[in-house]
C-alpha cells in the first residue's frame, strides 16, 4: 500500500504503526507518530492499522549539546 511519510509518498508492506516504526529502526528511541492529524500514544502502535494514503507524521528527537 501507499502512506505519505513525513509528506513523501512511500510504499510498504506494513499492517500497522508498530511494523512501521520498527522497519524504520526507531523502535526503543524517542519519538512521536501522528496518524491523519492524531496523536497516537506508543501504546497504541501495534492495534492502530495502517491504510492506504494515510498521512503519517513520524518525529524523532534526537539529543546533543
Amino acid at each position: 500500500m501507499q502512506i505519505y511519510l513525513n509528506g513523501e509518498l512511500m510504499h510498504t508492506p506494513c499492517q500497522n504503526l508498530l511494523e512501521l516504526v520498527q522497519s524504520l529502526a526507531l523502535e526503543g528511541k524517542r519519538f512521536a507518530v501522528e496518524m491523519n492529524e492524531m496523536i497516537i500514544p506508543k501504546s497504541k502502535l501495534e492495534h492502530t492499522p495502517i491504510s492506504d494514503q494515510d498521512r503519517i507524521e513520524i518525529i524523532h528527537a534526537v539529543g546533543g549539546g
